[in-house]
Formats: structure tokens, C-alpha cells, sequence
């Protein structure tokens, strides 16, 4: 690799490395969390964004470094899940978006990618924080750009980055109590960490292990004896492709992706569409793609396309379930619910409560951006009301909510099952006004408090409370209130602490493995 110069194939060989890094050391991200339970999902969510990425370009042959940095854009964007996940996409998508004005790019203007990039990831957080994985993006590229002189490298430049990026994570818990309390550096921050020293390693030609890198290579043998001669097509296919604008076929500057989106529409659902510059991705669910291509076609043509039978997908059981999918409602309404939920009870509550949609997710199964896009679409309202119901989850859906032009997407601050609960049961829509619904629905969510428990993973101490592992504590919202050996005197007492007997309601979630003994003693207590 040039060490003064890089292009698009190099840099998608920094990202392949950067994603062989993570995965490798991903564990140990997820288990820096600062709750000491066992949802540590931050290098899920990174890993997942990233390889939305990777798995872009895998699908784009061309290999120029507009190219490359159009499709890795695009790609984080739609795979990007949780908070870390989402900012970790911007920042990529700032940095992107700098070098898909170049050919090659040398030190001083990957430099000034970077700095795209933070500004973009700072600018998708309402609050920054610092001591968190935007202190650690910020001060790595400031340092890192400061030291370019006349003798500086691409290698140099990633040595320097690095090495800031070690010494600002050690930093993290001085500017972040609750990281300082509970012994561990900011898990984002890791993350960052463990990608640049797969850039480094990319740019030295270091080997890797096949294994890192499984996710650049194709999926495993499809079982095609899934779908014979004696089949037929229920579930269509998965169409997915990145087509290229172009002034032969179309007056580009005045071409409309809404317009674009209504025909597709007409074709099947689960519809997704992203424009990146002249560049758009489509990914929809029909029974007819040749329809679809032939469409499309007549605006550019295609980088990338792939289509797949999703009756294989369908049946495919051995690696992961498939991803959730929506049906487009048929008609259009005015309001509509789209919130997320993890179990079959919370999702059948939720939809007897009059959600519309429920996304399959929660703690540790933070749903993507792309999944928000494709439920707003199957939904078919002219107003959409999204209960995240989780703190990690809150940012993905308000991307997704920016990102969907075919309504009005209001995203309310619900961080809990509890939220959800609350505001799903004060939605009124006979009330002829979006923005007092609304507030009705954040007025009794403020009214309320949602009170969980969870047993510890490990043993440490967080807001005073000395907490034992395998020991079950109490929080609301990110504090935590008391430990206890004993889970259900862990309810009992966090249900005292907060003074639930002046309150007018107490619902109740129980995890699917509480013993039906555990529900009769707590209910018997919370009765008394």
C-alpha cells in the first residue's frame, strides 16, 4: 500500500481490517458496560453498523474510492443500531462524504475526513457528553491532524491516531464519573480503539486471520432443494441493488426519490430508499423484481444489484432468524403506532393496546435504522407516533424518523417498557391535534416511573450501592438503587424505596423464567 496515498481499494481494505478488529476484541467492548448486567451490547451495535458497511461494498465491484465511500455511507447508515452504533455511522458518514470528492486521498485530506467526521457525529447527538466515544473520535483526530508535517505518511498519521486514541480512553473516566465508579473506561470508546488498530494494521500489510474476516466472504450454500417444481411463490424476493443516476436517462437535479418510493410501493413492501449524492439504495419485498429493474433502469444504472428467492430465507434456521419483515397496510390512515418490544407477551400487549407495528427488540437486540425505515413504510400513515422504549434504541429511531420523507415521524423519548406502557395508554387520536397527543402521552410518562430489576454480572459499585455479582439490584432509568441476594426481595424493597403504595397503579412484567412461587410472593407483598 502507498504509504503518502490511498484509494478506494485501500480504504476498503481499512474497513474490512477495522471490522476483523472489532469482531475479534467485541467481547470485550460488550463487557465494559457500566451497568453490571447482562445487556453489554456496544460492540454488537458497532460490529452490526460497521459491517452494514463492509457488506456494501462486498455487493460494489467498482472500486473507486467515490464509489466505495458512497456505498459505506449508505450502508452504516442503514445497518447502524443503538447509540453507538448511530454515531459510530456518522462519523464514517462525514468521513465518506469528504472522500468520495477524491480519487486518492494523501495524509492532509484524510485528516480533513476525520474531521468531517467528528463534526458530523457531534451533530447527531442532541446533549453531547463528554468521556464518552465523541471525546475519544474528537481528540484522536486533533491530535493526530496537529502532529502533519512535510515527512508525515498514512501510516504515520493512523500511528499518531491511535496512540491518542489509547491515551483519550484512558482519560474517559475522569470526565465520566459513573465510568470512574464503576471501574471501566467507555465501552464506545473501546470500540473506536480496536477499529483503528485494524486500519494501522491494513495500512502495514499486517496479516489477518480468515476467521476475522468471515464477513467478506459469501454466504453459506443455499439449500435450493427448499424450493422445487412443486412449489409455489409466497414470499417473494429480497431485491437489493444501488443504482447510479445518470443524465442520459434522467434531469438529475430535478429527480424526486418520493416519486420514485410511490411507484416502487405499487411493486411490494418492506421498502427502503437512501440517495447518497446521484447514488440511490433501493432494497424492497415483491413478487416481480423484473418490474422493479425495469423501472429503475429508466433513471441510471445499476452498481450493484442482488436478488434473492426469500423462500429460501425463509426456511434458512441454522445461522440466525430471519430478520423481521412488515406487510404494507393497504390503506392510508392518518395516525399510526409504531413502537418495540421483546417477548411474545410485551408484543401481544402492545398490539392489543393498539400499536400497529412492533419491532422485535429491547436490550441487547437493538433494531437498526433500515428496520425503523421499513416498519414507518409497512405502517402507511400520514403521522407516525415511535415509542423506542429504550434508552440505546431512542437515537436509531429518530435517524430512521429523519431519514423517512413519506410522513411525519414523531419519536417520543420513551427509554423503558414502562414508558411505552404509559404512553401507549394515554395515545387519544380522536384528539384532532398531533401535538397535543403528544404531550398527553409525555405528561404520563412523566407521571410515572419504571422500576426494574436484574441480577448483577459482576462485582462492583455504582451510585453508593455495593453491588455483589450474581446478586439482583434495583434501578430506575441508569440509577441503581439497592442489591439484594434475593430477587424478590429486590422487588418488594425497590417497590418501598420509590413509595408505590401512594401511587394508583402497579403493573408488573415478569421475566419468562420467574417461577410462578416468585409472582405469588411479590404479589402478596405488593397487595399487603
Amino acid at each position: 500500500m502507498d504509504k503518502r496515498q490511498i484509494n478506494g481499494k485501500d480504504f476498503k481494505q481499512f474497513l474490512v481490517y477495522g471490522l476483523a478488529s472489532l469482531k475479534k476484541h467485541i467481547d470485550i467492548v460488550n463487557d465494559l458496560n457500566v451497568f453490571p448486567i447482562p445487556d453489554g451490547d456496544t460492540g454488537d451495535n458497532m460490529y452490526s453498523t460497521l459491517s452494514g458497511g463492509v457488506k456494501a461494498l462486498n455487493n460494489n465491484k467498482d472500486e473507486s474510492l467515490q464509489s466505495v465511500a458512497d456505498s459505506v455511507g449508505s450502508g452504516m447508515l442503514l445497518g447502524a443500531r443503538g447509540n453507538s452504533g448511530v454515531i459510530l455511522s456518522q462519523m464514517f458518514g462525514g468521513i465518506t462524504a469528504y472522500l468520495s470528492k477524491f480519487s486518492t486521498v494523501g495524509v492532509t485530506e484524510l485528516a480533513n475526513a476525520f474531521k468531517c467526521g467528528v463534526e458530523h457525529a457531534y451533530a447527531s447527538v442532541s446533549q453531547p457528553v463528554e468521556g464518552t466515544m465523541l471525546t475519544v473520535l474528537r481528540e484522536a483526530t486533533e491530535v493526530a491532524s496537529a502532529k502533519i508535517n512535510d515527512d508525515s505518511t498514512i501510516e504515520s498519521f493512523l500511528t499518531d491516531y491511535l496512540n491518542e486514541t489509547h491515551e483519550s480512553l484512558d482519560r474517559t473516566p475522569e470526565l465520566l464519573p459513573v465510568l470512574k465508579e464503576a471501574g471501566v473506561v467507555d465501552s464506545g470508546g473501546a470500540g473506536v480503539l480496536h477499529i483503528m488498530e485494524g486500519f494501522l494494521q491494513a495500512v502495514r500489510g499486517e496479516d489477518i486471520a480468515t476467521d476475522e474476516i468471515a464477513v467478506t466472504s459469501t454466504a453459506k450454500e443455499i439449500d435450493f432443494s427448499l424450493f422445487n417444481e412443486n412449489s409455489v411463490m409466497k414470499y417473494g424476493y429480497c431485491t437489493e441493488f444501488l443504482l447510479q443516476l445518470t443524465h442520459a436517462k434522467t434531469d438529475i437535479a430535478n429527480f424526486s426519490l418520493e416519486d420514485m418510493k410511490a411507484k416502487l410501493s405499487t411493486f411490494g413492501d418492506s421498502l427502503v430508499a437512501v440517495r447518497t449524492g446521484t447514488v440511490i439504495k433501493i432494497h424492497v419485498h415483491t413478487l416481480t423484481p423484473g418490474d422493479v429493474l425495469a423501472y429503475a433502469q429508466g433513471f441510471g444504472e445499476f452498481l450493484t444489484l442482488k436478488i434473492e428467492n426469500m423462500t429460501l430465507q425463509h426456511n434458512e434456521t441454522v445461522e440466525k432468524k430471519p430478520e423481521q419483515t412488515f406487510k404494507k397496510r393497504a390503506t392510508r390512515k392518518k395516525y399510526g403506532v409504531v413502537t418495540v418490544g421483546n417477548g411474545d407477551g410485551i408484543i401481544n400487549t402492545f398490539k392489543e393496546m393498539g400499536a400497529d407495528i412492533v419491532i422485535d427488540g429491547g436490550q441487547g437486540k437493538n433494531p437498526s435504522v433500515e428496520t425503523f425505515l421499513q416498519a414507518f413504510d409497512a405502517v402507511n400513515c400520514d403521522n407516525i407516533v415511535v415509542f423506542p422504549n429504550n434508552g440505546n434504541i431512542v437515537m436509531a429511531a429518530k435517524e430512521a424518523g429523519e431519514n423517512f420523507k413519506d410522513a411525519n415521524v414523531f419519536v417520543v423519548n420513551s427509554k423503558t417498557l414502562g414508558d411505552g406502557y404509559t404512553g401507549l395508554s394515554a395515545i387519544d387520536f380522536s384528539v384532532d391535534d398531533i401535538e397535543e397527543v403528544l404531550s398527553n402521552v409525555e405528561s404520563e410518562i412523566s407521571a410515572s416511573e419504571c422500576l426494574m430489576v436484574s441480577k448483577a454480572i459482576r462485582d462492583t459499585v455504582s451510585s453508593g450501592v455495593e453491588i455483589k455479582n450474581g446478586d439482583y439490584i434495583g434501578f430506575v432509568g441508569k440509577d441503581i438503587l439497592l442489591d439484594d441476594a434475593n430477587k424478590v426481595d429486590c422487588a418488594i424493597k425497590l417497590a418501598e424505596k420509590l413509595n408505590a403504595k401512594n401511587r394508583d397503579f402497579l403493573i408488573v412484567f415478569y421475566g419468562e423464567d420467574v417461577a410462578d412461587s416468585d409472582k405469588e410472593e411479590f404479589e402478596k407483598a405488593v397487595s399487603k
